[in-house]
């Protein structure tokens, strides 16, 4: 009797993390949230009590993948390494949009990203100014080491709020808009002009390969 529930509560996070991205937190009332599972709106106030509480499933998912993603450190090929955090960071925006695009639906109710915010935001800068170190220490990036936190709290700032700032634009940002390649190449903005050449180009090459890429899993 146990494994339909979890298998039905987990299909609930799934279409609830789908349409919170596509629609945004505020516009999917749970109606249109049973609707998509294919359950009566009774069976998904059975598994989650409050909306509050679905908040707090999918937040958990989010917290396993902002903690996966700190774990990556610089190690042989700083390009590649900051590219593959890069592509981890884009994954990470994509698979949760709605919750670095909405807080302002959202608000104090996501308890797990409240209490966890500020040590995974310090920690994200501890993790940029390592990967930007390595890139100094390799001769790639020209950049004076007493100035490395301030550009990679510059940088988390660009990444963080990309998609939040082309929301107040205007500018399309669902799936498929382009909006987190055009903010992983703008917070490149603040510091190709001091990369190697070759470096800049890798770097540019893997955004791109990343796009690619997710917009072949959108239309599959």
């Amino acid at each position: 009797m146990k494994t339909p529930q979890l298998k039905t509560r987990d299909r609930i996070v799934e279409t609830a993390l789908r349409l919170f991205n596509q629609h945004g937190y505020g516009a999917v009332s749970t109606a249109a949230l049973a609707s998509a599972c294919g359950i009566a709106e009774g069976n998904l106030w059975y598994h989650f009590k409050t909306r509050a509480a679905l908040l707090d499933a999918i937040s958990q998912r989010f917290a396993a993948a902002i903690e996966a993603r700190l774990a990556l450190r610089p190690g042989g090929d700083p390009v590649r390494d900051y590219a593959a955090l890069l592509e981890a960071v884009m994954a990470e925006f994509r698979a949760f949009r709605f919750l670095y695009r909405d807080q302002q639906a959202y608000g104090e109710e996501a308890a797990i990203i409240r209490d966890n915010a500020p040590r995974w935001l310090i920690a994200t800068f501890d993790q940029i100014e390592a990967h930007l170190a390595a890139l100094v220490g390799a001769g790639l990036l020209d950049w004076p080491a007493e100035r490395l936190r301030d550009l990679a709290i510059n940088a988390t700032i660009v990444l963080r709020y990309g998609l939040e700032h082309y929301r107040e634009l205007g500018e399309p940002i669902g799936e498929g808009a382009g909006a987190v390649r055009r903010t992983l190449l703008r917070h490149l903005t603040l510091f190709e002009h001091r990369l190697d050449e070759a470096a800049a180009a890798r770097l540019h090459r893997a955004i791109e390969a990343i796009e690619a890429v997710e917009d072949g899993a959108l239309a599959a």
